[in-house]
């Protein structure tokens, strides 16, 4: 009896919905599931031909499973000592220049999200101004030379690792989490501008600077075009120059291979190199979002919703 009371009362409190409410329900949770499919589906082709038969690749077949499995890719790639100098590099670039820019961020973004900053107006008219207009690439590479930073790992650090538009994002954050209240309070209870830096500002920062660092580390590993331009000693390449070399190479070497079932079987081998270059570029920074996952969603959700 007790049951069926409980039955009933749960269906009572039930908010009953019309038949344009579910077709719309169900339409949209339809397009969602197409859509992650569509999303997902590319990524894990990638991931499933790398491990598979290159015969079956150059078919054109659709790989739901490695077929024919196989890691002469993967062979290939890490057989050569450029992969890990490479590793090593890009490592290094991305901890230093995350660091270095998460740091500035943050710094810039509570700076200017402070009423009490002389000049605060023209100095973000001045930041933004930057995002539009700039000297160009000779310009550019000029002061670099003149700095002394060409073909130095401090350039590769630093360069690219502030960017105006996360400045903004932080500075609204700020302005939108942070109250003038908060640091009223803070001051009359002795707190100075850096104890309540570090003590209440860092704490409550804590989901847009999981956003600052996956932007920016994901620039930093990504990053190719700086080293191409900026960079002469090849030890000092990061990843993505090593693999687009590689890359280079095997295309080229199958074209000057003597053997014709050699030059063929090159051929098909490119498409195999090609997937698990993909793979082995994108795995490490793709492991390392889950960890800041939880802070990443909250800190991308920040401003959507005003209570």
């Amino acid at each position: 009896m007790q049951r069926m009371i409980r039955t009933r009362g749960r269906s009572a409190n039930r908010i009953r919905q019309s038949w344009d409410n579910r077709l719309f329900d169900a339409l949209a949770n339809t397009f969602l599931i197409l859509l992650t499919i569509v999303t997902l589906y590319p990524l894990w082709f990638v991931l499933v031909a790398s491990f598979t038969d290159y015969k079956l690749i150059n078919a054109g077949t659709l790989l739901l499973y490695p077929r024919g499995f196989q890691v002469a890719g993967y062979k290939m790639v890490f057989a050569d000592w450029r992969v890990w100098t490479g590793y090593a590099n890009t490592l290094f670039y991305t901890v230093c220049g995350t660091a270095f820019g998460a740091l500035v961020t943050i710094l810039a973004g509570y700076a200017f999200s402070r009423k009490d900053l002389p000049g605060s107006g023209i100095l973000m008219k001045l930041f933004i101004f930057t995002m539009y207009f700039g000297g160009g690439l000779i310009p550019t590479y000029l002061m670099i030379k003149n700095l002394g930073l060409l073909d130095t790992r401090l350039l590769m650090i630093l360069q690219g690792s502030v960017s105006v538009h996360n400045v903004i994002v932080v500075r609204s954050f700020m302005r939108t989490n942070i109250p003038d209240e908060l640091l009223d309070a803070a001051t009359i209870d002795g707190c100075g501008n850096g104890t309540f830096f570090m003590s209440i500002v860092m704490p409550l920062s804590k989901a847009i600077l999981a956003v600052m660092v996956l932007y920016i580390a994901v620039s930093h590993w990504n990053s190719y075009f700086n080293a191409l331009i900026y960079l002469t000693d090849r030890y000092k390449y990061p990843l993505q120059v090593f693999l687009r070399q590689i890359l280079l190479q095997t295309a080229e070497n199958h074209e000057l291979a003597e053997d014709v079932e050699a030059v063929m079987e090159m051929q098909q081998m490119v498409a195999t190199i090609r997937y698990s270059i993909i793979v082995v570029s994108t795995a490490p920074i793709l492991c390392l979002y889950p960890f800041i996952q939880k802070y990443f969603v909250k800190g991308v959700m920040i401003g959507s919703v005003k209570g």
